[in-house]
């Protein structure tokens, strides 16, 4: 099976000026752990997850003050949509990460997440489990 099989093609995304309150705000409302986040001036793509958000507010951080573009991660790893879900859960597991954003032609179409990837697999392992 292949990443474009499993990613959400729900793909937030905002800006580094969002504050970390807003971020949640709005990943809770889409139902998502994580965020793109473009910035235009420093000319890529990043990623805020609901990790790093924890992480702040863990250290006693406001989220009110404190901005997006200090939390991402701009050192990202991304999928094609072309990968297999192997490839996608190796990346992952090297990383030390639960998020990869699925680029196609340089435009973020996706984001496969540890939850997608099982989703895809549990399924056929209880199958494989009936059988015997």
């Amino acid at each position: 099976m292949l990443v474009r099989d499993a990613m959400s093609t729900v793909v937030l995304t905002i800006g580094p000026a969002h504050t970390l309150r807003q971020a949640a705000a709005l990943m809770a409302a889409r139902r998502v752990g994580a965020a793109v986040v473009l910035d235009p001036d420093a000319g890529g793509i990043g990623i805020l997850t609901e990790r790093d958000i924890l992480n702040s507010v863990g250290l006693g951080q406001n989220p009110d003050a404190e901005h997006a573009s200090a939390h991402t991660t701009t050192d990202v790893v991304f999928a094609a949509p072309s990968w297999t879900l192997e490839e996608a859960a190796r990346a992952m597991a090297h990383g030390g990460f639960r998020h990869l954003i699925v680029l196609d032609r340089d435009e973020a179409v996706g984001i496969v997440s540890v939850r997608d990837i099982i989703r895809c697999w549990a399924p056929a392992r209880d199958q494989v489990a009936l059988l015997h």
